[in-house]
């Protein structure tokens, strides 16, 4: 039997990796998080003080930046546009929103009878949009990009399972559009411009809601 001699033996493999490179990789990783979480705050913080200095219309992303002490290009890589910067302003009321109506005690929450629920719904949305408008106003944007944001979505999608419900079934996406078009920063504006106050805007909308249910449940 030939013997296979110390050269002819698979040359083992040497670590050049000290033993705790991966915890301090870990640790880098996690602190270059923190910086990112760190100043991301920073820049929604200087725009939040922008507003309520000299409102939405007054956070360009110039603006943001030297409030911030930062280049633009760090703006931008952060939200992207400034439609994006708007939308995260907007994302602590929008998560309370959704939290309220997907986990929240009832009416809003799971739990009550789902007319309930739709008209708590629309006053939610309606106060949460009335809150916020001038942020809410800078955020749509313009044509079909508004109503496929995730929280346009998320607000489309809870009204449509209502509705079926309900027991709608045809024409789900039109009533369901119905039902949020006073809740677009637009038309809410112009319903406020018009001298109405947010309490009659309200009941209006609760109103039409009614007026819709009550009709499908007449239906042969």
């Amino acid at each position: 039997m030939r013997m296979v001699g110390p050269s002819a033996r698979e040359p083992e493999t040497v670590s050049l990796t000290p033993p705790d490179a991966l915890t301090v990789t870990a640790w880098a990783q996690d602190s270059e998080r923190a910086d990112a979480a760190r100043n991301r705050q920073l820049l929604l913080d200087a725009a939040t003080q922008l507003i309520e200095e000299h409102g939405a219309a007054a956070v360009t992303m110039d603006a943001v930046a030297k409030a911030a002490g930062v280049g633009k290009g760090t703006v931008f890589r952060r939200f992207g546009s400034r439609t994006g910067l708007m939308h995260a302003l907007l994302d602590r009321s929008e998560t309370e929103l959704q939290r309220s109506y997907l986990y929240g005690p009832p009416p809003l929450g799971p739990g009550a009878p789902p007319d309930e629920r739709l008209l708590a719904f629309g006053r939610a949305r309606l106060q949460t949009a009335y809150a916020h408008l001038d942020v809410l106003a800078e955020a749509e944007g313009a044509g079909i990009e508004r109503l496929m944001h995730p929280a346009a979505t998320a607000s489309r999608l809870h009204i449509r399972i209502l509705l079926q419900s309900l027991g709608f079934g045809d024409g789900l996406e039109t009533l369901t559009l119905t039902l949020l078009a006073p809740m677009d920063a637009s038309a809410l504006r112009f319903l406020l411009d018009q001298h109405l106050t947010l309490e009659q805007i309200i009941a209006q909308w609760e109103r039409t809601a009614r007026m819709l249910i009550a009709g499908r449940s007449h239906q042969p």
